[in-house]
């Protein structure tokens, strides 16, 4: 049964709703905030002026580290969820690698719209990436957050032993803190929104997979392994990265290590 807002009124039947592709028919797109004129909100969330960054080596050297030469058959056959790790830390080149494929820039805006590696609907690209940095050469343990547009790192806080508080943050799930490099993906929902309206929700979701299957394809080519979190503690993970829980919030979780 629906209520009179045409929405159903059990909250089972409301999930799956808005699985569907009948949401929009509830969305007066003329009334959007990008409709009505409103500026579009930023595909970035700035870095703290005073933030440490670490520039990333880019897409040249990738490939002279030979990390394009895995083909995708390979990388599609052999994928699969891994949640041992050795201790191997990864390199900076290779967790640039890994952070390029899921979220960075194959064009950038100076040349039309910014166009990433992968796909966002409307081009919105409402997530943020941040890391849990354990075993990585050359960065101090802790917090890190990716800047696409820039090809960078920005230090949010470098803390020693923040594995248990992110492994409770996943709920006792001991991988999620015993790996190189845990990636945490938030989602600036009105990002979407902005275009969207309440349809946005669908597509932040679908995004959400796309940018997770880049990185357990583009894990195998780094001898290296990933597995999805989706349960996870929502305020423990928010208040972790400093986040209000409400215009940005953890959506989703992959911890990354090393395999034999």
């Amino acid at each position: 049964m629906s209520t009179q807002s045409g929405f159903p009124d059990s909250p089972l039947e409301l999930c799956r709703f808005l699985l569907k592709e009948t949401i929009r028919d509830l969305v007066d797109f003329t009334a959007t905030d990008q409709n009505r004129g409103v500026p579009m909100p930023p595909i970035q969330k700035p870095a703290r002026p005073d933030a440490r960054r670490v520039d990333l080596p880019a897409l040249p050297q990738f490939m002279e580290a030979g990390l394009g030469r895995l083909s995708v058959l390979d990388a599609i056959r052999n994928r699969q969820s891994v949640r041992r790790f050795t201790r191997t830390p990864l390199t900076l080149t290779e967790l640039a690698y890994l952070l390029w494929t899921t979220q960075g820039l194959r064009r950038a805006a100076g040349h039309g719209p910014a166009l990433r590696t992968a796909p966002s609907a409307g081009n919105r690209h409402a997530l943020e990436t941040y890391l849990y940095c354990r075993r990585v050469e050359s960065l101090e343990e802790g917090i890190y957050r990716y800047l696409p547009l820039d090809h960078q790192l920005v230090c949010e806080r470098t803390e020693r032993n923040l594995a248990p508080h992110v492994i409770a943050g996943c709920r006792g799930q001991d991988f999620a803190g015993d790996c190189a490099a845990t990636f945490i993906w938030t989602v600036v929902p009105y990002r979407m929104e902005w275009r969207y309206g309440l349809a946005a929700h669908k597509v932040i979701a679908i995004d959400a997979g796309h940018v997770c299957q880049n990185l357990y394809l583009a894990c195998q080519a780094i001898d290296a392994g990933t597995c999805a979190i989706g349960a996870y503690d929502q305020r423990a993970m928010d208040a972790l990265l400093g986040l209000d829980g409400q215009e940005e919030f953890t959506i989703y979780i992959a911890p990354v290590g090393k395999v034999v």
